[in-house]
């Protein structure tokens, strides 16, 4: 499997950071279970409460840091918390405890049959209510939102922010019409006429499912803007969750493909984040979703984007750019990212 990355290097370092150097965990205090009665090596299945009725959630704990618990929404909509395994590679040593989640609807999870489940809205109340299941506070709760959970996490945290101790952004706009005008006037053009025209007749006649549209559309795009390695090479991780992915409600919330989106999740006027920090109050300006109230994010906002890397694009859990080399080796580069880090969190006034 290719090697994880400089999403999860960074977010090493920004843990880091806001731990102010503490000792890490004892390896027997790392994977010290907290379970009384059979042991599930962390698998936890959660009820959620939601408008048709009560349904179940898969989450697995992996570690044990009272100050730093990362909760992991993973993307889709309807994908699962697969693609994140290769968390497993970096963050331990780090001391870093993390949950995997399976969001309602995906593969690990209950699955109902009503559309009308598959709203923000809901799901914001869902994580909530996974939140408060897991036992994390303002205190150790880092959120960690990933494409479509990048979305979630950002409509979480407008509601519950006092509940969060940082709000980690990877890989997402926050603006579906923007990134639908961009995909359109500049990421097209990278695919070949007689290509696009394909895809665009398939599209307009509404022929998703046919074989041939995703298949142009992997060999076209997705090798190079999703994850940009031959598709035959995708690491395990990644197949697994696309193979897995919940096409209902994929498709409902956001449209057939990574480069047709027809429905727009959330934050149609969101205010559009600036690369690669965010170190100050982040206003929406969203009025239909938030009652023609401007809104805050009072939180420190690490934005991991696609600018950190020209290598592998939306899926930056599945690469190793040179520039992070030293960090793996230690040395001072590892030293400097951390120092840098350290002096954007000063500046934002924050206490971690």
């Amino acid at each position: 499997m290719v090697k994880a990355v400089a999403l999860l290097i960074g977010l090493s370092i920004f843990l880091f950071a806001c731990t102010g150097g503490e000792k890490l965990p004892s390896l027997k205090e790392y994977f010290k279970s907290d379970e009384t009665g059979i042991k599930t090596g962390g698998v936890k299945l959660i009820p959620v409460q939601t408008p048709k009725g009560t349904f179940k959630v898969w989450t697995k704990r992996f570690g044990n840091n009272p100050r730093i618990k990362v909760l992991l929404l993973h993307g889709g909509p309807g994908s699962t918390h697969e693609y994140w395994e290769c968390a497993e590679s970096f963050l331990p040593q780090e001391g870093i405890e993390f949950i995997y989640y399976d969001q309602l609807g995906s593969w690990y999870s209950d699955q109902p049959d009503d559309s009308s489940l598959w709203v923000t809205e809901r799901f914001v109340e869902e994580v909530e209510q996974v939140r408060k299941a897991l036992g994390l506070n303002k205190d150790n709760f880092y959120l960690l939102g990933h494409s479509w959970g990048g979305i979630l996490a950002m409509e979480y945290a407008l509601k519950y922010q006092d509940n969060l101790k940082a709000l980690i952004i990877s890989n997402m706009m926050s603006s579906c019409p923007e990134y639908d005008r961009y995909a359109d006037e500049v990421l097209s053009k990278d695919i070949p006429p007689d290509v696009l025209k394909q895809i665009r007749e398939f599209e307009a006649k509404g022929d998703y499912k046919n074989p041939k549209y995703m298949e142009l559309l992997l060999k076209h795009y997705y090798v190079k803007h999703i994850l940009r390695t031959p598709v035959e090479e995708w690491p395990d991780p990644v197949v697994r969750a696309f193979n897995h992915t919940n096409e209902k409600i994929y498709v409902l919330m956001q449209g057939p493909s990574e480069f047709e989106l027809f429905q727009y999740m959330a934050f149609p006027n969101f205010y559009p984040l600036p690369l690669p920090f965010l170190p100050k109050p982040l206003p929406a300006q969203n009025s239909q979703a938030h009652d023609n109230k401007q809104r805050y994010l009072k939180l420190f906002l690490l934005h991991l984007d696609l600018s950190l890397t020209n290598d592998y694009k939306h899926q930056l859990l599945f690469c190793i750019p040179q520039s992070f080399d030293n960090y793996n080796q230690g040395g001072s580069n590892r030293s400097h990212c951390r120092e840098t880090f350290s002096s954007t969190f000063q500046d934002t006034g924050l206490n971690f």
